[in-house]
């Protein structure tokens, strides 16, 4: 009998390493796919900055990391550019939220367009029956649909960035690391002395990489200067550019020393983007930081059958994120009213909303406004 193909997002790193490992040990033949998805050289030049940090984003010596993992599996791998889609699909759209103001997460864009839609095509004309990818995540078939659960390992569990998927994409997707933990991975990448095996997790924004995220931006868009204001209405420092500066952010606003101020620390608590001006307060648990309602649109929400009236689940506001009990509501097609049960610190714009039912991811969507006792956020 042959065997199901299997077509791997090898990106280099021990996550999708091992996941080659075991879909070996499954049975299944198995190839890679190493994604480049960013250009810093062209990016840059059609920008006119052709010398920012092009040393900085690791591509190369990752797809040859992806090439020594494949080597040791004695699997074939593959390479495909996705710049061009990756540039029209993520990156564009994340730079014009960071022109708004908001904080986006480019994460979630990305497994959407590029590794879950541009990948999985070129994966079909190589013949896949499946997919697979090293997301902490896991998938259930009920009664034809499929489920999208989070990872066994709750410090890692991806579930998050996979929000925005859809049933078709989630079919025939594998997530063979999802049912171990991240102790595990690297305990059998040394056990079978898999070239990444210590290689330390990647981090920065997907694709691009570690970088200096000031200088990064700086190449994109271009700043203004503006006055940082107490809550008192006090102004007291200088920003760098709204961009630069999240909901909740401690660092880096450079304040300190103030005798008419108490010894604390300021946070970020709003943006006053008509006047360009940084709002900010003293204390990890200010007052304003916090919200209990919030509106979501661009919902996608993976069942098949919604719900209708009230609908009683928790969510996710930000990655890593506690679980908050929230009541949601339907606004319309594309927006959900979402009730907070318990007050939740720094409900940033731009970020993802995601819900879940004990175990189960049921999707999500970009937080567009948030309110505290009826009153809508600097935010």
């Amino acid at each position: 009998m042959k065997k199901k193909k299997v077509i791997v997002g090898l990106s280099g790193g021990v996550d999708s390493s091992v996941s080659a490992y075991l879909l070996l040990e499954q049975g299944y033949d198995v190839e890679g796919l190493f994604m480049r998805n960013w250009d810093s050289m062209t990016n840059n030049d059609i920008l006119g900055n052709p010398d920012i940090d092009n040393d900085i984003c690791p591509q190369e010596e990752d797809y040859n990391d992806a090439l020594a993992v494949a080597k040791h599996l004695g699997i074939k791998l593959h390479r495909h550019d996705f710049v061009d889609e990756y540039w029209d699909n993520v990156f564009t759209y994340f730079i014009k939220e960071y022109k708004k103001g908001r904080t986006p997460n480019p994460d979630i864009l990305c497994n959407k367009y590029i590794k879950f839609a541009s990948f999985r095509e070129v994966a079909k004309e190589l013949g896949a029956d499946f997919f697979a990818y090293g997301h902490y995540a896991r998938t259930k078939v009920v009664n034809g649909e499929v489920e999208l659960l989070r990872g066994l390992d709750t410090n890692k569990d991806q579930s998050y960035f996979l929000s925005q998927l859809s049933q078709e994409q989630l079919q025939n997707t594998l997530f063979p690391v999802g049912e171990i933990v991240k102790k595990e991975v690297r305990e059998i990448a040394i056990k079978h002395q898999i070239p990444t095996a210590k290689k330390k997790d990647s981090t920065g924004i997907c694709f691009i990489g570690e970088r200096n995220f000031t200088n990064f931006l700086k190449n994109y868009i271009f700043t203004k200067p503006g006055d940082i204001v107490a809550d008192d209405g006090k102004t007291i420092g200088t920003h760098d550019g709204l961009m630069y500066y999240t909901i909740g952010q401690r660092k880096g606003l450079h304040l300190g020393g103030f005798k008419e101020y108490p010894n604390l620390p300021w946070f970020v608590i709003g943006k006053n983007l008509e006047q360009n001006k940084l709002l900010v307060g003293q204390g990890i648990n200010h007052p304003d930081l916090f919200s209990d309602m919030t509106i979501v649109e661009d919902i996608n929400w993976l069942p098949k059958t919604s719900f209708k009236g009230a609908y009683k689940c928790t969510a996710k506001f930000r990655y890593r994120q506690p679980d908050t009990e929230v009541i949601l509501k339907w606004l319309n097609d594309d927006q959900i009213e979402v009730t907070m049960l318990e007050d939740v610190r720094a409900v940033t714009p731009g970020q993802a909303a995601v819900f879940y039912k004990d175990e189960q991811c049921l999707g999500g969507g970009t937080i567009a406004k948030a309110y505290y006792k009826g009153k809508k956020r600097t935010y």
